[in-house]
Formats: structure tokens, C-alpha cells, sequence
């Protein structure tokens, strides 16, 4: 229950994938990632998400598999600690505190009790060092490593420019136009340096550093796209590189197979390159990764490899540079244009992903469930050039259509179009009805649809907003065009205005009989079938910034925010302002289940949160500092169920969830349950039975089995099962026995189904006069039939009594059903 804990804030997605490279287990089941200030489990094979382990307060940096025990994982974070897990459980095991910024964590099996991590140096700005750090031994659960050890100075605060070599022997860093070498046995430190800038135009700086994993070799990616091959770097003077090229702009990351006979490299090309025995002749690649490549990481055993993407993708490969799955996270965009929308269909969070798409975000899996291309242009990666972006989206009631406005970054003469697409139950997917020009004159504010619940098929209406001084309003009609695909389309039916001001919102009440309209500091009531206007609201000074409708018990009311700090709310019948509060409202979010309406404040660098229904002035709710960073979007989505409250408290929380966005676009919501508990059942129990020897067809039987036995508790018959039904000799003769000593099907074949039936132990006084009659038909039966009919029943009785089986008596009409299969010639089976 809600009462019984207390609501606090928790992130519930949209952390970067890309923080620190990703790690598999041992044994390449699971594959570990550091995302945001949690550390996530995923299945390699169903690509879920097992275990979202959490406990640092700040961003995670770096996460290694403990050398000494492959069940356990480090994990260092901004805290400044280092946490060790055991991952297959997500419990934390020990919490080394070592008190300033971890900015990238390395594990050596041969560093007993130690780890190295990337730390400020004190007193130096943007310089950091390598350190090594003691983990102490002691009996409780946090602990203080205070003893630190520095290896190098002067190194990148990047995870991907510092490696350590074969087998722990050295250290590399990159730095600049700087490699530093450290050879730990010898305490022998090595610099090479390089030109800043070429003759013929090419960056020398380094971006990124790899290591051979059984010879002397350095892998460096560089600005311009060279990778170099350092050799004999024991020597100062006499050390050689060989180039690679083929990237035209930054090497991302580099990483070696398991054997060192291949190189992998990734950039902004979005294509991973494979190098064979450090030629640039043989290469494999592996393009159309989708954006830039960040992290490259390998699985133990060489097997797998898998490539953190800036989009927040992760891409599973197989060793012979084959696709083999992806997780995609929440896609940050530049600038989310389109806000947080709801589809009524899926309950997924709808907004900006990829330049040009939509994303369905599934907020159960943290997860992308798909991408509708909305531009259906190809974007070009190129600084200052001027390209379409998806600004604006909305969905009708029953999330059959779909209306998205796209426009060129324009300044004086924006170009606008206006789409409408209809759901299609046989393809699953939205296709495309209607394409409008230039919809409005200038940039589109708002739009929305009439919400008229199941009616909405016959009088769905669109309404859209511009800077053009004008809002209008687009109807359904039938499309007369012999040659067009689709029976309706969309035209504009009526434009309106008031006093030449720029309309800047828009909203329907719950009926659908009322649109209001939001031109600068007035709001205007219009009657949504004749389009008339009814009434006028205005609270200067300050523009309207949000407007929304009461809902159920408070639809009489109309709420709006202006820019001023006030936030006001008008009685519909009255006409009059009924109350107004000074509050900077940057959220206005109404819940579409019930008549709370949701507020959200930025005052002083805070957040804050209060809920509060129109026709009380008091809020319900309030929560103060809701999270560190400033909130921009905000959006209620139905529940599944409705959530169990004690309190009138948190009775706004019963059928919706909110759920918003921060500038950082991270997404989090208000809960009473702790992380662990968000996971589906069948994600806890995956990890259990992936550990599990099991074959399929055991796998098949024992769901076969439990779905038998529900279906008996949900009828609640009494079913009366053999006594050795489990343990069936005839059912273990099938399955068990080698097939090549198996007997034919045709002997097999009687023995099994009579396995299968039901002995009834008591008989009714109906059932023991058919036993009669039918031993008074059979002395009527023909000789022959009756002979064959002893054989086989002399047969079965000896394969019966063999198998430890009890034969039943059966009614008069099973009898006869028995007496035809027992007729009929299985010979064809043995053919098989």
C-alpha cells in the first residue's frame, strides 16, 4: 500500500547507456552496463532486462567482473565509491568509500585487492591521475579505502584512453598529442609524442587506446581517423607504428579480439570495422549501426562483441561481424520539440527520437518498442545545415490517428507540414492518410484533437495553433478521387481569430463541446459546433503559457498558467476568476482518469510539485525539491490496475502514474515501491532458469504440466488422476528409452492410450447395468471378431501387467469408442 511507505522520486529511465563501456559475464549470458547512476543485467538472449541494481548517488563511471570471481562486479560512480556486487542476486556485497571523483574503473587478476581508478588531482584543474586503490579487508559492509598509490599523471578522464597490456605488464595512456607507456615491473615510464598538426592536414591527437592481449603492440585511434600499431615501445628512441586509415573523421574506440588476430574500430560513421592480422587490405565491416559508436566491448570466449551507441543502443555481434540483437534504450534528442504525449494504445510515452522519428517508449522494459519515420528523409550530418525536424504530435482518443507537424529551421519563412496517420490493425503499424503545405503561415504553437471516446470515428475534429494570429480547424471528409487509396481524408473547415493576437495554446473539454483557445494574455471559449464565441478570460499581466479543462466532478472549471507567475482557475458557468495563485508554472498536466491536475513550479533553482483538484484552491499534494535538475515535460499514464492507497494523501496516484522529464532527459515518476520490484516476475525468474540444464521438450512437458493443473484449481473440478499418473511406466517407456531399441509404433500404439485413460473407482448403478448389456452384446458378436478381440486384449493384458499398469472398466459407450481404434490398422506408423 501507498501509506504504508513514504513517495519519494525515482528514476525510471532514460539513463545513458554510453556512460562506461559494457561488460559480459563469464559465461556471455548476460551483458552489464552502466546506465546513469544504476547498473543494468540484460539477457543476451531476450535482450530483458533481469536486474537494475542501484545504490550510488551519482553517475556511474566505470564496471569491471572481479578477476578473482566471476559472479562479482565493481562498479565506480561520481560518489566517489566503488561498490561490489554480486549481480546474478543484485546485492551488494562490500561499499569502499574512496572520498573524490571516480572517473573510470580497471580491474587486473594479477592486482590482488586492488583496483585502478581515474581521479582529480588536487589542486590542478582538468588534470587527473591514475591511481591504484587497496581495498581493505574487513568484517562490515562499508568500508574506507583511503591508501592510494599514483601510476601516472597526467592522464584522460576518459575510460577509453588509458589500457593496461598483456597481462598486466604495463600501462598505456593517450593524451593529446602524448602516449605515456608504464611498465610496472621495471618502473620504467616511456613518452612519445606527436606532431599536433600535419602538412597535409591530418589531427594527430589521440582519442582512444587498446592493447594486444598476448604481444608488445599499442592500438591508438586518432582525430583523423588513422589508427597506428605502436611496436618495440620498450625503447624511447627505436620504437615504430604502422598506420591504418579508413575512418574520415574521429576513431571512437578500439578493442582486440580475445586471440589479438583482429582489431575492431568504430566511429561517427556508424560502422564497425574489422582489421585482420593488422592490414589494411583484409577489413570486414559492418555498416548501418544506426548513430556513432561509443563503446566496443568482447566477450570472454571471443564469441561476442557488442558496440554502446550515442543513441543509447546497444548492438550485440557475433564473431563473424553478423547482427545479432539490440537494446535500445530512451533516444535523447537535442531538443524534445513534441513533448511527453501518451499512445492510448500502448500506454507508451511518446516523443522525439532519432532526427525525423517518433519513439514508443515502453516505460515496464525501459525499452524502445518501435520508430515511426515521420520526416521520411534522409538526414545529413552536417553542421548548420538547415533540415526538417518533428516539432509537434497528437493522438486521438482511441489512438487510431495520429497528427505530427514537421517544419524546416527556418527564421523569416518556415516551411510546415501537416500529417495525418491511420492506424492500420493489419499491418500494426500507422500509415500515412494525409499531407497538408503549409498548414498555418508561421510556426504551429499547439494542436489537438476533439476527445469524444468511442464517437470519435463520427465527429473527430483537429484543431491547430500558429504565430500566424489564426487557429483552425480540420474535419474528416470522403476523398471523391477515383484513384486514391483511402475513402476519407482531412480538409480545414473553419479558421478563427481574435484581435490579430498569436494563438499559442489550445484545449477541448471533456465533452468535446467546448475549445479554448489561448491568444497571448486572453483565453478564448469557442462552442465546438458552431464555432461561435461564448466567453473571454484574461489575467495580465503575462502571456497564457498552459490551459487545461477540469475533468468529471470539476468540468465546469478552466485552468491556465501565464508567464507572470500566476496560476489561475475560471468558473465556466460563473465567468469569473475563482481563485489564482503566485506560482511559476512551467507543467500543467491534468490526469485523464480522475479530476486531479498536476503543477509543476521552477522557483530559485527548485523544483517543485503540487497536485490539486480546480474546485479546491488547497492542494491535495506537494512535494518540494522534487529532483536537482529543472523539469520540463511531464505526462499521467494509465495503470494496468488501479493502486491499492490507504491515504487521501495519495488517492491521485490510484489510476495514473506521472511520469516526467528533466532538461538532462532523464525520465522519472513518484513511487512507494522499490526498483527491484518494477521488473516483471518473468524477468526475475529468467536468471533462474537460464541456469537451468533443461531440454526443450522437458521444457514443453513441464509447462504443459502446469498449465493442466491451473486449469483444474480455476474449474474446480475434482479430477481424479491415476495413481502413478506422474510416474506413468508406459509414458517413461516413451520417452526414456533409446529409440533404436524402441519396439514398433503399432505395439507402442495401444499400450499409450490405454496409459491415458481415467480409471473410475466408484461405479454408479447406471454404469454397472451397461457393463451387463454390453456383456450380453459381445456373446451375439461374430466368432472371429470375437477371437481377434481376446488376442488383442490377451496382448494388452501381458504388455499391462509388464508396464505395472491396472487396466479399467469402461461404459457401454466407451467401449464400442475403443473396440474401432482397436479395429484399425497402425501399421503406417512403423514406417516412420
Amino acid at each position: 500500500m501507498v501509506s504504508a511507505r513514504a513517495l519519494r522520486v525515482v528514476r525510471c529511465g532514460g539513463g545513458a547507456l554510453s556512460g562506461a563501456r559494457a561488460v559480459f559475464s563469464a559465461d556471455s549470458k548476460y551483458l552489464l552496463c552502466a546506465s546513469g547512476d544504476f547498473v543494468k543485467v540484460y539477457s543476451v538472449t531476450t535482450e530483458e532486462t533481469l536486474r537494475l541494481m542501484g545504490g550510488h548517488a551519482d553517475l556511474v563511471t566505470g564496471i569491471q567482473l572481479n578477476p578473482h570471481n566471476h559472479m562479482q562486479l565493481y562498479s565506480s560512480s561520481l560518489d566517489g565509491s566503488i561498490k561490489l556486487w554480486d549481480f546474478m542476486d543484485g546485492i551488494p556485497i562490500k561499499t569502499f568509500t574512496v572520498g573524490c571523483k571516480l572517473l573510470a574503473l580497471y580491474t587486473l587478476a594479477s592486482a590482488e585487492d586492488s583496483v585502478f581508478v581515474v581521479i582529480p588531482k588536487k589542486g590542478e584543474r582538468d588534470t587527473f591521475q591514475l591511481v591504484s586503490v587497496k581495498l581493505t579487508k574487513g568484517a562490515g559492509q562499508d568500508l574506507e579505502a583511503k591508501e592510494l598509490s599514483v601510476v601516472l599523471d597526467g592522464v584522460g578522464a576518459s575510460a577509453k584512453q588509458i589500457a593496461f597490456g598483456r597481462e598486466g605488464e604495463y600501462v598505456a595512456s593517450v593524451k593529446e598529442v602524448n602516449l605515456q607507456v608504464y611498465f610496472f615491473k621495471r618502473k620504467l615510464l616511456n613518452r612519445f609524442s606527436l606532431r599536433a598538426v600535419k602538412t597535409k592536414g591530418g589531427d594527430n591527437q589521440f582519442s582512444c587506446v587498446a592493447c594486444h592481449p598476448t604481444e608488445d603492440c599499442i592500438a591508438t585511434g586518432h582525430a583523423d581517423g588513422k589508427i597506428r600499431l605502436w611496436r618495440n615501445f620498450h625503447h624511447k628512441k627505436e620504437y615504430t607504428y604502422s598506420a591504418l586509415h579508413w575512418h574520415h573523421d574521429i576513431v571512437m574506440d578500439l578493442a582486440f579480439s580475445m586471440e589479438g588476430t583482429r582489431l575492431l574500430s568504430g566511429g561517427v560513421e556508424s560502422v564497425l570495422v574489422q582489421w585482420h592480422n593488422e592490414s589494411s587490405c583484409q577489413k570486414d565491416f559492418l555498416p548501418r549501426l544506426g548513430s556513432p559508436i561509443e563503446y566496443i566491448s568482447m566477450s570472454s570466449d571471443g564469441a561476442l562483441c557488442c558496440t554502446l551507441h550515442t543513441d543509447n543502443r546497444i548492438t550485440i555481434i557475433n564473431s563473424n561481424l553478423r547482427f545479432s540483437r539490440s537494446i535500445q534504450g530512451l533516444i535523447k534528442s537535442r531538443d524534445v520539440k513534441t513533448g511527453l504525449v501518451v499512445d492510448p494504445r500502448t500506454k507508451a510515452l511518446v516523443m522525439n527520437g532519432e532526427p525525423g522519428h517518433l519513439q514508443f517508449y515502453c516505460l515496464q522494459s525501459d525499452q524502445q518498442l518501435f520508430s515511426l519515420d515521420i520526416v521520411q528523409r534522409q538526414y545529413i550530418h552536417e553542421a548548420g545545415l538547415k533540415q526538417s525536424d518533428l516539432v509537434k504530435v497528437a493522438f486521438s482518443a482511441q489512438g487510431t490517428w495520429l497528427a505530427t507537424v514537421e517544419e524546416r529551421e527556418e527564421v523569416t519563412d518556415p516551411e510546415l507540414e501537416l500529417k495525418l496517420w491511420f492506424y492500420e490493425e493489419e499491418t500494426q503499424s500507422f500509415k500515412l492518410n494525409t499531407r497538408i503545405n503549409t498548414p498555418h503561415d508561421n510556426h504551429i504553437t499547439d494542436m489537438c484533437f476533439r476527445d469524444m471516446g468511442e464517437l470519435e470515428d463520427d465527429s473527430l475534429i483537429l484543431v491547430t495553433t500558429g504565430r500566424d494570429c489564426v487557429f483552425k480547424v480540420w474535419v474528416m471528409v470522403e476523398d471523391t478521387d477515383p484513384e486514391a487509396q483511402q475513402s476519407v481524408s482531412w480538409s480545414c473547415d473553419f479558421v478563427g481569430s481574435y484581435h490579430n493576437y498569436q494563438a499559442t495554446n489550445c484545449c477541448f473539454s471533456e465533452d468535446g463541446s467546448l475549445l479554448a483557445v489561448s491568444f497571448e494574455e486572453t483565453v478564448t471559449v469557442w462552442d465546438s459546433v458552431t464555432w461561435d464565441l461564448k466567453c473571454m478570460f484574461c489575467h495580465p499581466p503575462g502571456n497564457i503559457r498552459n490551459i487545461c479543462f477540469g475533468r468529471l466532478t470539476c468540468s465546469k472549471y478552466l485552468i491556465g498558467a501565464t508567464d507572470y507567475g500566476f496560476l489561475c482557475c475560471w468558473n465556466l458557468l460563473t465567468c469569473a476568476l475563482e481563485w489564482s495563485a503566485h506560482l511559476n508554472i512551467v507543467v500543467l498536466q491534468p490526469d485523464p482518469l480522475s479530476e486531479h491536475i498536476a503543477a509543476v513550479s521552477w522557483l530559485s533553482k527548485e523544483s517543485s510539485l503540487f497536485v490539486f483538484k480546480p474546485n479546491e484552491p488547497r492542494p491535495i499534494y506537494i512535494q518540494r525539491n522534487l529532483c536537482k535538475e529543472k523539469i520540463l515535460l511531464a505526462a499521467f499514464v494509465p495503470r494496468d490496475e488501479p493502486e491499492t492507497t490507504g491515504s487521501e494523501k495519495y488517492l491521485w496516484l490510484r489510476r495514473s502514474q506521472l511520469f516526467f522529464l528533466t532538461d538532462t532527459q532523464e525520465l522519472m515518476t513518484l513511487s512507494t515501491k522499490p526498483l527491484e520490484e518494477r521488473l516483471t516476475p518473468s524477468s526475475k525468474q529468467l536468471a533462474v532458469e537460464e541456469s537451468l540444464p533443461v531440454t526443450p521438450f522437458s521444457l514443453l512437458l513441464g509447462k504443459h504440466r502446469r498449465q493442466q493443473s491451473q486449469e483444474d484449481i480455476d474449474l474446480g473440478k475434482l479430477v481424479v488422476h491415476n495413481k502413478h499418473e506422474q510416474a506413468s511406466p508406459a509414458v517413461k517407456e516413451l520417452l526414456h528409452t533409446p529409440a533404436h531399441v524402441l519396439p514398433s509404433a503399432s505395439f507402442l500404439c495401444p499400450i499409450f492410450i490405454n496409459s491415458l485413460l481415467i480409471s473410475k473407482e466408484n461405479k454408479s448403478t447406471e454404469e454397472v447395468a451397461d457393463e451387463v448389456e454390453m456383456e450380453s452384446e459381445k456373446t451375439e458378436d461374430d466368432s472371429d471378431e470375437e477371437r481377434d478381440v481376446t488376442e488383442m486384449e490377451q496382448e494388452d493384458t501381458s504388455h499391462m501387467e509388464l508396464l505395472g499398469e491396472m487396466t479399467c472398466k469402461l461404459s457401454k459407450s466407451q467401449e464400442k469408442e475403443l473396440r474401432k481404434i482397436r479395429k484399425m490398422d497402425y501399421s503406417w506408423i512403423s514406417a516412420f
